[in-house]
């Protein structure tokens, strides 16, 4: 048994953050319900990298977080809309949504307003900003806040920044960690019987997401500095080898000595930090000499087989080839979805469990898939249905 069977959760949410939260949970077992309007679905149903499956509905961005989920169309701005999805609530233990802040509320559809149907209930709100504060009524997406946060300003090198880096990271993280605000509301109603209000800001992610340099400069006033590929010790940073980078991670003292040693160079092993940083410019150099005398590749297999940490720099395709993620079970192969023709593969959860841990077992819904079935559910006759669906409601 997987530890969330058994729960219901409405996602009412678009894009990235709400709902990659939402299915962390779904792979862990829990219902989850996708509610969107027809006319105005998902963003992320149109966006990816394949433009056919972007004009089905069904892009690579909505297929990434779309797994053991089931869908339906609701209008919420419609009275019949408003009332289908009070009766969802009735039977549902989480709502996820991320609408501007008080969009809800000014639909009747609050915290306030839904708890009073169910107390049980677990409402969490993803913003950019969160609920309240100055900038509560402001919108972004994840560039946007990396921009606000202060993480492009010390992403680059020193000679070119800020810098945008590549993956959404920061939605990513707010969906991570909103996946563990819900895990531990739900354990928390588990001991009190009452529900929660969960407000997950992107600015606050963002800023835990550089937790250090975030303490260091509420100390000293110092803000953290762009290295690029070059950390502050010599032994920690990317080189130039016979055919490409390599990114090596003799970060700690123990971890130099080992790399000098076997460089055969123990002239260099140093005993503190602070003789590294005064070594620095001669340290690179050094290396900057020997790292071309073999491909990446056999730099990162002499390296780690002495244990010392080493990486060839790679690009996607070589890194979800690597067979250590198959042994992982990292990636899902789907062999096809509704709307999407031939095989494609999806990332899972960043764990395992020794048992009852995250699976897939649906693919991605086409939007409204499971209209009648939820309704049906709910106690809609298929007259009922028939009749919202030429109503517009569905």
């Amino acid at each position: 048994m997987r530890p969330f069977e058994g729960i219901r959760i409405i996602d009412i949410t678009h894009v990235l953050a709400g709902p990659f939260a939402a299915y962390q949970l779904a792979l862990l077992g829990a219902d989850v319900i996708k509610v969107e309007q027809r006319s105005d679905p998902d963003q992320s149903r149109d966006s990816g990298s394949d433009p056919a499956l972007n004009a089905a509905q069904m892009g690579t961005g909505f297929l990434t977080q779309g797994s053991n989920k089931r869908a339906i169309t609701l209008d919420l701005k419609t009275p019949a809309g408003r009332e289908v999805l009070k009766k969802l609530v009735a039977t549902a233990d989480v709502l996820v949504e991320n609408y501007r802040p008080g969009a809800f509320a000014a639909l009747g559809l609050g915290y306030e307003d839904l708890s009073a149907i169910n107390p049980r209930l677990i409402y969490a709100s993803f913003s950019a900003f969160g609920q309240d504060g100055p900038r509560g009524q402001q919108t972004a997406y994840d560039h946007v806040i990396q921009a606000t946060s202060g993480i492009m300003a010390m992403t680059g090198t020193p000679d070119v920044h800020p810098i945008k880096f590549g993956s959404p990271a920061i939605d990513y993280a707010t969906g991570t960690m909103g996946a563990f605000a819900l895990s531990a509301a739900l354990f928390q109603r588990e001991r009190t019987g009452r529900g929660q209000r969960i407000d997950m800001a992107m600015l606050d992610v963002a800023m835990i997401l550089m937790a250090s340099h975030l303490t260091g400069y509420l100390r000293n006033g110092r803000h953290p500095k762009p290295h690029g590929n070059k950390q502050p010790h010599a032994t920690n940073s990317a080189y130039q080898t016979k055919d490409g980078l390599v990114m090596l991670g003799a970060s700690n003292l123990r971890q130099q000595k080992r790399l000098w040693t076997v460089l055969e160079h123990p002239e260099m092993i140093k005993r503190t930090n602070l003789e590294r940083d005064a070594d620095h410019a001669r340290e690179e150099a050094l290396l900057q000499q020997i790292m071309p005398t073999r491909t990446a590749a056999e730099w990162e297999a002499y390296l780690q087989a002495r244990h010392i940490p080493a990486a060839q720099v790679r690009t996607m395709g070589e890194a979800s080839a690597d067979p250590q993620l198959a042994s992982r079970a990292v990636i899902h192969h789907h062999q096809g979805a509704t709307g999407v023709e031939g095989a494609f593969g999806v990332p899972m959860a960043a764990f395992k469990f020794a048992h009852g841990g995250p699976r897939i077992d649906t693919p991605p819904p086409a939007v409204g898939e499971h209209n009648h079935a939820i309704l049906g559910e709910l106690g809609y006759s298929a007259a009922e249905i028939a009749q919202m669906e030429r109503d517009g409601v569905l």
